[in-house]
């Protein structure tokens, strides 16, 4: 009975942060919203215990920030800190590349064959959703997509730490990508010559694609740096 109550319990921790999680994915929750335990459990018509846990998780991924008078605030973060996250994950990145061709070739795996296989229809579906300026259809691919092939690395370390700089990133671009009228001309959609890149295992190729990646996310902050999210007519790459 209590090992029952203690996976339920789990298990709706799990649903009140991802669907918190999404509220600010979505541009619902904005940076610096304000909101208690209880606020929450009674949206959700549940408990407190399992609402707390949830919102200490996601304090723990750096996406809120507890006060102990004032409850929960959504975090707010800066030009600087989103610089700083392209610039890790680029660096975290260029080691993957390097490491990734003195490893025998994979392709004969047929785990692998299938997680590529996986990787590339993400790759298409996140593409297609960036071309066509579906923000909330592409923020949901895009990190399915590189949650995957972060899969295809094999270190479990790595993949959550840039999964994470990605929610992270996600989190800052939307208030900001809600309120341009060229979404569409700014969204990155490379992914799937990314995926050709890995498949044949093309250094140069794949080099090409995340530093183009990251290339037009570091040219975004530095022309958004000193606007605040109303401003518009800027262009945005994420």
């Amino acid at each position: 009975m209590c090992a029952s109550g203690a996976v339920t319990r789990s298990t709706l921790r799990q649903q009140i942060a991802d669907a918190l999680r999404d509220e600010v994915l979505a541009g619902r929750l904005l940076p610096g919203r304000e909101f208690t335990v209880k606020q929450i459990a009674e949206q959700y018509g549940v408990s407190a215990t399992p609402v707390r846990e949830a919102l200490f998780d996601l304090s723990a991924q750096g996406l809120l920030e507890s006060d102990q008078h004032r409850g929960f605030r959504v975090h707010q973060f800066t030009v600087e800190d989103y610089r700083a996250m392209v610039e890790a994950r680029a660096l975290v990145m260029d080691g993957v590349i390097r490491d990734v061709f003195h490893e025998p070739v994979p392709d004969r795996r047929a785990d692998y064959r299938d997680a590529l296989v996986s990787v590339r229809r993400r790759a298409e579906e996140a593409a297609r959703a960036a071309r066509s300026g579906d923000l909330d259809i592409l923020i949901g691919y895009d990190l399915r997509f590189w949650r995957e092939l972060g899969g295809l690395i094999g270190n479990g370390y790595i993949s959550d730490f840039l999964q994470r700089l990605r929610v992270q990133a996600w989190v800052f671009a939307v208030p900001y990508l809600r309120d341009d009228a060229d979404l569409r001309d700014w969204l990155w959609n490379g992914h799937t010559e990314l995926v050709a890149a890995i498949t044949h295992r093309d250094r140069e190729a794949l080099r090409a694609a995340i530093d183009g990646y990251n290339g037009h996310a570091l040219s975004w902050a530095d022309r958004l740096a000193g606007r605040g999210p109303s401003a518009g007519g800027t262009e945005r790459h994420v």
